[in-house]
């Protein structure tokens, strides 16, 4: 039975990120309970906030997707008060977060030296897109260029097609969740320690563990390659074109290979000598593909589904629209799609976290923020008066005091 307490509550984060890699990040501790502070730039905000269209009610819902759940303030480090400010909230925080390219931080002040020197117990961790040392560290980058760079737009798309960038902004997701991870890892150590941490997150080297089978091929002499929606290590594991649309079939040993020609009423191909086993069945692809695609293409999705799913217990899935995987039976069942009250928006859609805990809980508890909708609240909660709220405010800390 999960309770009300929430893993990392009472853990404070400051986060100067933008766009996607420290966003999404800071919006998985946001989910355990975190409360997060988000900077931005005074009258801008995240440049996600202007990402699209579409736009609703002027708002980028991408932007919300990456932000429920924190308080935005305002603040310009290029003022004194801005900085001082920021040291406030640094004081009394648990993680900084940032997204700089290397020897921003340093102009800002803002780097992990001038931000220990306020807080020596703090987990600092500094995203870029090469890390803060090597030849590169230097250069600008962003998913495309890490999708480019890490090897994964050469085997996405078809065999005889241009390099594909994955649809998702993959390697923001995963520099992400390396940095999530890592900053959960050094508030741990930091409870045994009692020492702060400093973490360097290059998003090139957050991919590159991901490329596993691909890897496995070059340590084994052999260049990875586009196979459209086909695997290099197993077959059949890939999309066939159904009556009315597309199935995903996975057959990841010799049982559900014979399972499946038994129900799809093909069960001459497990004689067959060129698919007789799993290596046989790689060699042997575009056979195979055209084999199963003939029999596939003579009923709907559905009906295979029917057949191979719930009858036979083949692992196969239809290939969903965006809105149909968001909403369905199974999300329903699960929560997975949910709903914000905003108290000028209206109901705010949501995709919850997928952790499921027996003995915590988890979850947003409030809307993605409004731009500066926090800036005197935050403080507020550090124990400023209104006198000195205004003292910041007509300093320029949140930005044109005009």
């Amino acid at each position: 039975m999960a309770t009300d307490d929430r893993i990392l509550e009472g853990v404070n984060v400051v986060d100067l990120t933008t766009f996607v890699t420290g966003g999404f990040c800071s919006l998985m501790l946001a989910n355990q309970g975190a409360n997060v502070v988000k900077i931005e730039r005074p009258g801008a905000g995240d440049d996600n906030r202007h990402s699209g269209p579409p736009f609703i009610d002027g708002e980028s819902p991408y932007f919300w997707t990456v932000n429920y759940g924190k308080k935005s303030v305002e603040l310009d480090l290029k003022t004194e008060a801005g900085r001082e400010a920021l040291y406030d909230l640094v004081s009394e925080a648990d993680v900084f977060l940032q997204n700089y390219r290397p020897g921003t931080a340093q102009r800002l002040d803002v780097d992990e030296e001038t931000i220990r020197s306020h807080n020596d117990e703090i987990v600092y961790c500094a995203i870029s897109a090469f890390g803060q040392t090597g030849p590169w560290r230097e250069r600008p980058g962003y998913d495309l260029m890490i999708q480019g760079m890490s090897g994964v737009m050469s085997v996405t798309g078809e065999a005889d097609g241009r390099p594909v960038k994955v649809g998702l902004p993959m390697t923001d997701l995963i520099t992400a969740m390396w940095a999530a991870f890592g900053i959960s890892n050094a508030l741990y150590r930091r409870e045994l320690t009692g020492e702060g941490e400093y973490i360097d997150l290059g998003m090139l080297d957050a991919v590159l563990p991901w490329l596993t089978k691909q890897a496995g091929k070059v340590f084994a002499d052999e260049s990875p390659s586009r196979m459209g929606t086909k695997d290099p290590v197993l077959a059949p594991y890939q999309t066939f074109e159904t009556e009315d649309g597309y199935l995903n079939v996975a057959c990841l040993n010799q049982k559900l290979w014979r399972e499946l020609c038994e129900a799809i009423d093909r069960p001459e191909l497990t004689e067959d000598d060129r698919f007789e086993t799993n290596g046989d069945r790689v060699e042997h692809m575009a056979e195979l593909e055209a084999e199963l695609e003939k029999t596939f293409r003579e009923r709907t999705t559905d009906e295979w589904m029917s057949i191979i799913v719930e009858d036979a217990g083949v692992p196969a899935g239809p290939v969903f629209e965006v809105e149909d995987a968001l909403y369905n039976e199974q999300t329903e069942a699960r929560g997975a799609t949910t709903t914000i009250e905003d108290p000028e928006r209206g109901e705010i859609p949501v995709v919850e976290h997928p952790l499921n805990y027996g003995q915590a809980d988890s979850g947003f508890e409030s809307p993605p923020p409004r731009l500066g909708e926090h800036n005197r609240s935050v403080f507020a909660d550090l124990g400023y008066d209104e006198d000195e709220l205004d003292d910041l405010e007509e300093r320029g800390a949140f930005g044109d005091a005009e």
